[in-house]
């Protein structure tokens, strides 16, 4: 007769296993991999394996020999934000030959520069939803992104990648109607994130899936040099903008949304999404300033020279994009840039997975990555 026995203590002893995950952002697909180390259900290491979109931005920007030349190759850093790219870098070289931009053209970029700003969080918040099964708000983000994207063509030509804010000014002036058509959109836009946030922002399931999520501290944050909504996220009073100020940022009266864990704890998902919500309500506050302020007439190539003179020196210029601290590193020689870095946020703040899911179940870390709003070319320049 058979004897039966109880398990002994070695069999019963728990195993990990290590799988991959994704892609399940929209923005992963193909290249980001997340090598997941699972006990069960949790989530015991998340380690991104990164580098599947690297162009070598750098590498070729200085064998380029021109400042000129590079700027259509920034707007492939941070597709989704491409403005911002292009901003940031012709700020630096201005600053570093010292080229003085007419104030229209100054207006002109910061109006831009917030219009993508919203367009970018658009992106980021509808497919955050997405991820977590919510498919009616991804839509209604779409909608109101579509609207920016007209604007942002009518006035470049391009609907993502613009090449159309060059050193000293612009490629050329905004069409007559544009005003018009930003007040339009304005005025339209209010009532909709009302609507986003009756939709997705007090949800219960929403609440359910993002509160106490992937907390991430104010000290941690500020370890891994966080930036962004990560960083405002998790309590952090900090944007460039207005703490450290470039182009005309000085002359607006806007806020600075933080996480304040009204649902659940300081820098849950849920506070790093309401954070870019809220920092839509602001950018409209400054196009709306921006606006009225602008001069009505002005040579938007009045500052652009015909043939860029390069001079010997160095200098790094940090500005605020929507996933955060964007800074580009420039060594000049006579000849041209001799070196180029760029610091991008998506790439500082992914640093950040492994720290923040550890101990999270595998359902949450979709919400996690999700949460972060990476861009790849942003991560592998």
């Amino acid at each position: 007769m058979a004897r039966i026995t109880s398990p002994q203590p070695a069999e019963l002893q728990k195993k990990t296993m290590t799988i991959n995950m994704g892609p399940q952002h929209p923005s992963t697909h193909g290249v980001l991999r997340i090598e997941v180390t699972v006990d069960g259900e949790v989530v015991k290491k998340a380690k991104p394996d990164i580098g599947y979109l690297h162009r070598c931005f750098e590498k070729y920007a200085e064998s380029l020999g021109d400042f000129a030349k590079v700027v259509p190759y920034t707007d492939r850093i941070d597709y989704v934000s491409a403005l911002h790219q292009e901003m940031g870098y012709v700020i630096a070289v201005e600053k570093l030959l010292e080229i003085e931009v007419p104030e229209r053209v100054e207006y002109m970029r910061v109006i831009l520069a917030e219009l993508q700003r919203i367009a970018s969080h658009l992106l980021g918040i509808g497919t955050f939803g997405l991820d977590l099964g919510a498919f009616t708000p991804f839509l209604y983000c779409f909608i109101e992104r579509e609207k920016i994207l007209r604007i942002l063509e009518k006035v470049s030509g391009a609907r993502l990648l613009y090449n159309y804010i060059c050193v000293g000014g612009l490629m050329r002036d905004i069409p007559e109607d544009f005003k018009s058509d930003t007040w339009e959109f304005i005025n339209g836009f209010r009532p909709k994130i009302k609507e986003l946030n009756d939709l997705l922002t007090t949800n219960s399931i929403f609440i359910e899936r993002t509160a106490n999520i992937g907390v991430l501290p104010a000290e941690v944050a500020l370890n891994y040099s966080a930036s962004g909504p990560m960083l405002r996220g998790s309590g952090v009073s900090w944007d460039i903008r207005k703490n450290d100020s470039y182009s005309i940022y000085d002359r607006f009266d806007f806020d600075i949304p933080v996480g304040k864990g009204e649902v659940g704890t300081v820098g849950d998902c849920w506070d790093r999404y309401i954070v870019r919500v809220r920092e839509m309500e602001e950018s409209l506050k400054i196009i709306e300033q921006a606006l009225d302020q602008m001069p009505d007439e002005g040579d938007v190539q009045e500052a652009v020279p015909r043939r860029i003179r390069s001079k010997e020196g160095e200098i790094y210029v940090r500005t605020e994009t929507p996933r955060g601290e964007l800074g580009y590193y420039i060594i000049s020689e006579k000849s041209g840039p001799y070196r180029i870095k760029a610091r991008t946020p998506s790439f500082v703040n992914l640093s950040i997975l492994p720290a923040i899911s550890k101990g999270a179940l595998v359902a949450d870390l979709v919400a996690i990555v999700g949460s972060i709003d990476i861009v790849l070319g942003g991560v592998d320049r």
